[in-house]
């Protein structure tokens, strides 16, 4: 496959990067990307993946704009309250990138729809803010062969890591323990509105790792970042 010249004009920033470059940018033409969970991890997470190029994103998320939740998701406007998350992240989306296939799930991932939609994809990515979720989606990765780009906030920290990479670590060696995870009381819903920003971006520039090979990816590790002190810290699983 080759670059269009107007996809080498679009993109012409991130092909000038010799770790990108036009191969690594059909590669992400090439990409399907399934996010679950359209909120403030989801919001940076769609648009920057949007923004790079990447072929095909699936948006999946059963709630609804909320006023609340217009201080971090900055995905959607006043005027979209009330509205269907997944459909408004697409009609936004397609705006900023009429290149991009993008697929819109105006419902929640369940037992019995997951393996049917996440095999269609190549990479999942986690917006979600429960251990049930996360679970499933591991689970279903596992299964089918499929990275899990993972990643979780509270109040002014947040984490991201990668799973199911290349045969190496993941969720159930982070958290072996499901029945335990899942009878912790609900964190706390204070959030800095910036910290789910900063960890969707991370998780998306995991995302453009695992597409195009550059770096080191977050494969059997874990980072973490307080962002009152702005220490960071990756533990290794």
């Amino acid at each position: 496959m080759q670059l269009t010249e107007k996809e080498k004009e679009r993109y012409n920033r991130q092909i000038l990067l010799e770790e990108i470059g036009e191969n690594g940018q059909v590669l992400l033409s090439q990409a399907k990307v399934l996010i679950v969970g359209v909120g403030g991890l989801g919001s940076p997470i769609a648009t920057y993946l949007t923004g790079a190029g990447v072929g095909t994103i699936g948006l999946m998320d059963d709630d609804n704009v909320s006023e609340t939740n217009l201080q971090r998701q900055i995905l959607y406007n006043e005027t979209e309250v009330g509205m269907p998350k997944a459909l408004c992240a697409k009609q936004r989306l397609e705006k900023l990138n009429g290149h991009i296939t993008f697929k819109a799930y105006p419902t929640r991932l369940t037992k019995e729809n997951a393996q049917e939609i996440i095999s269609q994809y190549d990479i999942v990515v986690d917006g979600c803010d429960n251990f049930q979720t996360r679970y499933l989606i591991n689970d279903t990765c596992v299964l089918l062969n499929k990275v899990y780009v993972y990643g979780a906030i509270r109040a002014f920290d947040g984490q991201v890591s990668v799973f199911n990479y290349q045969g190496g670590k993941n969720y159930r060696d982070l958290f072996p323990d499901e029945e335990e995870m899942l009878s912790m009381p609900s964190p706390p819903k204070g959030v800095l509105g910036v910290t789910p920003g900063l960890i969707g971006c991370a998780q998306a520039n995991e995302v453009l790792k695992v597409i195009t090979g550059y770096g080191e990816v977050l494969s059997g590790k874990l980072w973490h970042i307080d962002l009152k002190t702005m220490v960071t810290h990756t533990i290794l699983l």
